[in-house]
């Protein structure tokens, strides 16, 4: 009876060894499997990355040429603006300053309008 019971004894500690086994190898593969999906998920998020990134500057290229020649537009524009500006300093200079003299030494003493409706009433 003891080595029967010995027997069992010894034949459930293989069985207790040998599902050890298993469930270190199920952890394991388990392991490897989380591995091996994080590298595949870092691929695919490096791959698209990429795509984007292609894209973006596809984008950008086409877009700067539009940049280019809106803002060669608008220097143009500029440019003209300021030549009439110019001509009309040009011009105007000698009427303006005329003007502003007369206004400034031609003065004519009068009183405020406020002043002289006190007096009227």
């Amino acid at each position: 009876m003891a080595s029967s019971q010995s027997q069992g004894i010894q034949t459930l500690l293989e069985a207790e060894k040998e599902a050890a086994k298993v469930v270190q190898q199920a952890r394991q593969y388990r392991l490897q499997r989380l591995k091996d999906a994080r590298s595949q998920a870092q691929k695919e998020i490096e791959e698209y990355r990429k795509t984007k990134d292609e894209e973006f500057r596809k984008i950008e290229g086409q877009r700067k040429g539009l940049i280019e020649t809106a803002q060669a537009t608008v220097d143009k524009e500029t440019e003209a603006k300021l030549k009439v500006v110019q001509e009309s300093l040009t011009k105007n200079r000698d009427a303006v300053v005329k003007k502003l003299l007369d206004r400034v030494v031609l003065v004519r003493p009068e009183l405020h309008r406020n002043l002289t409706k006190l007096q009227s009433q």
